[in-house]
Formats: structure tokens, C-alpha cells, sequence
């Protein structure tokens, strides 16, 4: 193939038709109305001699010649942009987009105090969390596309890590729950109802990893894969919440909820930022990093002036 004829925007293109496996969100991911986009697939295919993306029944799938195209064109395009890195990262200008993946409770905790940051320092950045995928669901194709990761844990492969705030777990219930103040009990504890969180990725509740490591088992009644949704369920019903304190302390107010004590301490949980091998030395990352982990000091302050 003569390169000089082949036109750039193409690749990304391409990347694009790979990722969404659809015309139509291919256009909407490039900004491109959805003509632009079936051209640019013509042409694709001409110049690959492939079809890429054929319809079976009503959805479009990837032909084996566009699957293996999918991972070294990530990689090539990855290269190509950090030709084009500045050497410096212009906050109040600059429009870039971050990815970032989170579960549920950092969501509550963290965004809203580090969109305040974000927005005073750099109006027309954009955040996007994306959904959560445990670490054996975490491939490296998805892996490129993202540039901060906050979880406990050190399992995330070309990733470093750093501590952002330490929280504790506890019991959530509704206010007025006719256990309340026996849930303390470690009797009345295994009794109870438990809502049970198993988020994408895992194979159950990490307080159930804990409590069976100690051969105790408690009442599941209801599994839910969010944290949010634990505590949503526990204001409205008699089940019990085995959560971070934290995300209690943040909702109990708007909920109607008390935290309780467990009988059983599963000690403290390390939350940890992980960002990008690749992306060390990145302004645009040390930018976001550094307002991150300001947010994970701010919590930790609020945290001592209440104890």
C-alpha cells in the first residue's frame, strides 16, 4: 500500500467502526454525521478488501479480518497521538477528555468534589466514568482507553497506584429498624437479612470472602452490583447493608439511614488511584492525578475534624 495516499483520518475512522461495531454510534463517537461515517466504511473496505462490518439479523457484528484489526489498531493510534503530546498541559484551554473507572460509592464520594475542581480549573475538560469492570475483566484494549482507575486492591496490570483515603465498613439500616441496636450482636447479626453487593467482575460479596475465611455465613436474601443500590434497598425494606461507613455517613441524611457497628470488624479499606504506566510523565494526567488525590486528602481531613 502506497502510505501517501491513505488518509489519516481513516484510521481513526476505522478504530471507531471497530470499537462500536455500528455505523450509526461510530458516527456519534467522531462527531460526524452518519453519511460521513458509511463512506468512510466504504472506503474501508475497498482499501482493505474486507467488509469489516456485516448485518446478522438486526445488528451488525465484526468480521474475523475487523477483530484482528481491533488490538494493533488501538496500539498504532495510541503511538501516532503521543507524537503529538504537548509539552505542557493548559488546563484552562484545553478540551481533552478523560476516562475514568470507578465503582458506585468513589462516584458519591469523589466526583463531586473533584468536578468542582475541574470545572474552576478547566471548564471544557470532560469526565467520563466509565462502568466498572473487576480486574479479571480488565483487558489490555480496554485498559488503553483509560486514564484513571479507583479501587482497593493491587491487581491492575501497567498500572501504578497510589493511597487515596482509608474508609471502614458497617452495618446500613433504615432509621427505626427493629434490630438496630441488637445488630451489634454477632447472634443477631447472622439472623438478619443481608443485601449482598457483587459488582462486574467478581464472584461474590468481598465481606462474604472475609466472613467465610472465618467459617461464618450470613443470611443473604437480596444481591445487588452496586453500593448505591444496597443502600437504596435498606432505606425502604428491613435488610441489612454491610458497607463502607463513608458512603453511609454521605447518604444517611437522604436516605434514612443509621450505621450500626458490626460484631465482626473487617478492618480498614485502602482506596488506591491507579493511573497508566504510559501516562506518567503525561501534564494532562499529572493535572488530573494531582486534583484526585487532593480530593482523597480533603476526605481525610473531614474525617478527622468529625472524630
Amino acid at each position: 500500500m502506497n502510505l501517501n495516499s491513505l488518509d489519516l483520518n481513516l484510521l481513526t475512522a476505522l478504530d471507531a467502526l471497530l470499537r462500536e461495531a455500528s455505523v450509526s454510534r461510530a458516527a456519534l463517537r467522531m462527531g460526524l454525521s452518519q453519511p460521513a461515517a458509511s463512506h468512510a466504511l466504504q472506503r474501508l473496505r475497498d482499501i482493505l478488501g474486507d467488509p469489516l462490518l456485516v448485518r446478522t439479523g438486526a445488528r451488525m457484528e465484526l468480521t474475523p479480518r475487523a477483530q484482528a484489526l481491533r488490538a494493533p489498531l488501538a496500539q498504532a493510534l495510541d503511538q501516532v497521538r503521543g507524537l503529538f503530546v504537548p509539552d505542557d498541559f493548559d488546563a484552562a484551554r484545553s478540551e481533552r477528555q478523560f476516562r475514568l473507572m470507578m465503582p458506585d460509592l468513589a462516584v458519591e464520594l469523589l466526583m463531586p468534589p473533584l468536578m468542582e475542581k475541574v470545572t474552576r480549573a478547566a471548564p471544557n475538560v470532560r469526565i467520563d466514568i466509565v462502568p466498572w469492570r473487576g480486574s479479571a475483566i480488565f483487558h489490555a484494549e480496554f485498559a488503553r482507553t483509560i486514564d484513571l482507575v479507583i479501587s482497593i486492591g493491587n491487581a491492575f496490570k501497567g498500572f501504578h497506584r497510589q493511597l487515596l483515603y482509608v474508609d471502614s465498613d458497617a452495618l446500613a439500616v433504615r432509621r427505626g429498624h427493629p434490630l438496630a441496636a441488637k445488630l451489634k450482636r454477632r447472634e443477631t447479626f447472622l439472623a438478619a437479612r443481608h443485601v449482598g453487593v457483587i459488582i462486574r467482575g467478581s464472584n461474590e460479596d468481598l465481606i462474604d470472602t472475609w466472613l467465610r475465611a472465618k467459617g461464618i455465613e450470613r443470611h443473604i436474601s437480596l444481591v445487588v452490583s452496586g453500593y448505591l443500590e444496597a443502600l437504596h434497598v435498606a432505606a425502604r425494606t428491613d435488610l441489612v447493608a454491610f458497607v463502607p461507613r463513608r458512603l453511609i455517613a454521605a447518604l444517611s441524611k437522604q436516605l434514612g439511614l443509621v450505621a450500626v457497628t458490626p460484631p465482626l470488624d473487617p478492618g480498614i479499606d485502602e482506596q488506591f488511584m491507579f493511573y497508566p504506566t504510559r501516562a506518567q510523565m503525561d501534564p494532562g494526567s499529572i493535572w488530573l492525578r494531582r486534583l484526585m488525590l487532593e480530593t482523597g486528602r480533603e476526605l481525610e481531613q473531614a474525617k478527622r475534624k468529625l472524630s
